[in-house]
């Protein structure tokens, strides 16, 4: 049986928020998990998931109709049955709006397609408004909020109670967090340009061998299999359908 295409949508209507570093645990997760993967980076024209990611990951303009037709109209017949779209900061809102003018959001509602968003959170109140503004657009979809601790050491420094207010607003929203991480360690993931995978392979982007710092790759192994652990826990092979892959891979 045809596994039913899946849509994961990673992205904040603000910038700096460290998506593009979700995105990419994301793609190195179901890497290890056997799931045939293609990204989106809606970076246009530079692009930083394609930065890590070159061999799956394809430069769009979310904006443009032809780009939509090519990441929308080839969901059943591309070859990867899971789809990540990293959207560019400042267009989380939009993008959904396109998504519902296009009928994507009522054909997840009716169960034609999986739809998650992870909605990445920063520090300021501004976030929890742009949450109440991205859940009319949640009807059908699997939605995340995402506390991204990545690139701050103090977050969420907002009161906890009005947090919890505008989060009780949401149907269905789960909570994830990423963990900070080491940053001489993001530094030198970074300088590298490969995924975090490799990075603790000590393989370069043609897996050839590299020289990174043992002590480095120590942290970002330990850092991955924490927000590994986190995708673990709301069952994200699951989500996508994946699971006779999964289960296949632990047969073999």
């Amino acid at each position: 049986m045809a596994t039913k295409p899946a849509v994961i949508v990673v992205g904040a209507d603000k910038g700096g928020v460290g998506k593009t570093t979700v995105s990419r645990t994301v793609l190195d997760y179901f890497a290890a998990n056997n799931v045939p993967t293609r990204a989106f980076d809606t970076e246009a024209p530079r692009g930083t998931l394609k930065r890590f990611h070159p061999d799956i990951t394809e430069i769009v303009d979310m904006t443009s109709t032809a780009d939509q037709m090519k990441i929308f109209d080839t969901l059943n017949s591309a070859s990867s049955s899971v789809t990540v779209i990293d959207v560019r900061a400042g267009l989380l809102s939009p993008a959904l709006a396109s998504l519902r003018d296009i009928g994507f959001l009522d054909a997840a509602k009716s169960g034609q397609i999986t739809f998650a968003v992870f909605h990445i959170l920063g520090p300021s109140i501004a976030s929890l408004d742009e949450i109440a503004e991205t859940a009319g657009f949640m009807d059908g979809a699997k939605y995340f909020l995402v506390k991204n601790f990545i690139n701050n050491t103090s977050f969420f420094e907002w009161d906890q109670a009005t947090y919890n207010s505008y989060f009780h607003r949401i149907k269905d929203a789960t909570e994830l967090t990423i963990p900070k991480l080491n940053e001489m360690a993001y530094e030198q993931v970074e300088v590298a340009s490969v995924p975090f995978l490799k990075f603790v392979a000590n393989k370069g982007h043609r897996d050839e061998t590299a020289n990174y710092s043992f002590v480095l790759r120590g942290y970002v192994r330990h850092w991955l299999s924490n927000v590994w652990g986190e995708f673990d826990r709301i069952k994200l092979t699951d989500i996508v359908g994946s699971t006779e892959k999964a289960s296949r891979k632990a047969a073999e």
